[in-house]
């Protein structure tokens, strides 16, 4: 291996140590319905996203529930920190497209119609807030409160 893409390896390796990823792979369900979900908590706190996915009625909550909560456990394993005692929010979640299973529905007259049973991967990166992070979500949640 060259020296430079060492050098890179090393580097992505460091920026994964205080990265805390879950995934879902595969998950049998359109990616349109799981996007309206995933952009209800882009940006939150970890903890106001799974109550607000908790207390959310599409079918997709209760699975990026369960993708948070991995999450979140790998927080607690890398850093061996509490979720409750850290500012973990949601940097980026992005929900993919997957394979697309093709099936055959029968019509009318002998006729037949294509079916694609759609399925997508989800891909979800929390962090913790710095404390200038901090100081300017609270500007914008007075600013927000006075109005």
């Amino acid at each position: 291996m060259g020296a430079r893409k060492k050098l890179a390896a090393n580097k992505r390796k460091e920026a994964m140590k205080t990265t805390y990823i879950a995934r879902l792979v595969d998950y049998p369900t359109s990616p349109r319905k799981m996007r309206i979900v995933a952009d209800l908590i882009r940006g939150v706190d970890a903890n106001k996203a799974l109550d607000i996915l908790n207390f959310t009625k599409k079918e997709a909550a209760k699975t990026l529930a369960k993708v948070l909560r991995s999450a979140i456990a790998n927080f607690e394993e890398k850093s061996g920190l509490r979720a409750e005692e850290s500012d973990l929010y949601v940097k980026t979640i992005f929900v993919d497209e997957s394979r697309s299973l093709k099936r055959v529905q029968p019509a009318p007259q002998g006729r037949a119609h294509r079916i694609k049973k759609r399925s997508n991967h989800v891909t979800l990166i929390l962090d913790t807030k710095t404390p200038v992070e901090q100081e300017e979500q609270e500007v914008v949640e007075t600013s927000a409160s006075e109005a």
